[in-house]
């Protein structure tokens, strides 16, 4: 697989990479994640079935792997595969992220699986719980989830510790969600630190259904800023598992592209969004072996009339699209 540099950071990262968010914790919001765990929630078991999955995507050349401190266990179980593996550090490239704290205490049914909290004390204690886990081979530290409202890009404390690790040779990055993204963005392309961008890299949403982020991405990487997208199936609603009837229409028209081009939705999707000339990597939110096998194929599908096609006809409103997400299960 294709290894490029990630932007100013100049980490070494591959065109797709892992997320661990579906394989960390046993309650996520991709469409049928219990089915993907089989309901099993041991955690001896989710390690075992994390290690699989680590596994295949080693084994078809993927080497970046991105986690949260949120993601119930997946440093845990990162960290112990790397070990397990005994994988040179200088072979992989790891990201990580602070500013939520997961509070589902492994239970499915919590009423809250996360809260997030941009403070100074939380980055503080989350950057040594980080490191304790990965150590030298945490290399991406990424505000999770950056937004105006959580205020931490006015946060001159928060900021200027996050200017100290990055002169420690740490990257510094930022993840996006909500349909503000592009907003959020241009603000942290303003900020500097010692005459230098404090962030190098962002990882953001993007999607045949959200496109709305798009422009501002590809200034962001002409900038300089390493472009990682996450949610490139949507949670599912670009999968075969999406049975919505409402979705009926554009299920269709995936599956005939698909079909014409023959690989998978999944794949599809995914070679939408390596298609645009600014993404520098997409990640997979592969929660089975067979998943991270069909991702791959994305590498096999070439651009062409599809691609404006399925951009023209799938394309939601901002706040249809971040509607209809904050409305999914955690199952």
């Amino acid at each position: 697989m294709e290894t490029i540099e990630l932007g100013r950071s100049q980490l070494p990262v591959t065109r797709m990479g892992l997320g661990l968010a579906a394989l960390g914790r046993p309650g996520y919001i991709n469409l049928g994640h219990a089915d993907d765990l089989e309901s099993n929630y041991e955690i001896k078991a989710m390690e075992e079935h994390a290690h699989e999955v680590l596994d295949a995507a080693w084994d078809l050349g993927i080497r970046y792997f991105d986690a949260a401190r949120s993601y119930g266990r997946a440093e845990n179980f990162l960290a112990s595969w790397l070990t397990f593996r005994d994988i040179d550090p200088q072979s992989v490239t790891v990201g990580s992220k602070w500013g939520y704290t997961y509070t589902a205490d492994w239970n499915v049914t919590a009423e809250h699986h996360e809260i997030k909290e941009h403070s100074l004390a939380v980055l503080n204690r989350q950057i040594l719980e980080s490191r304790s886990l990965l150590g030298a081979q945490l290399d991406l530290y990424q505000i999770h989830s950056a937004t105006l409202e959580s205020g931490v890009l006015e946060n001159d404390q928060v900021l200027s510790r996050l200017a100290e690790l990055r002169d420690s040779g740490l990257a510094i990055g930022m993840s996006m969600s909500g349909p503000a993204q592009s907003e959020i963005l241009l603000r942290a392309m303003e900020i500097e630190y010692g005459g230098q961008p404090l962030f190098s890299a962002v990882q953001a949403t993007w999607n045949l259904l959200a496109q709305e982020a798009g422009d501002t991405l590809s200034q962001a990487h002409e900038a300089g800023m390493g472009v990682v997208i996450k949610e490139a199936v949507a949670n599912g609603r670009l999968t075969d598992r999406n049975l919505d009837p409402a979705f009926e229409k554009q299920r269709a028209l995936l599956e005939s592209s698909a079909q014409a081009l023959d690989t998978t939705i999944d794949a599809l999707a995914l070679a939408a969004v390596l298609a645009q000339p600014w993404v520098d990597v997409v990640l997979s939110g592969a929660a089975q072996v067979e998943h991270i096998v069909s991702n791959v194929k994305a590498f096999d599908v070439k651009a062409g009339d599809w691609l404006d096609e399925l951009l023209a006809a799938l394309r939601e409103k901002p706040q249809q699209y971040w509607q209809m997400r904050s409305g999914l299960d955690w199952n």
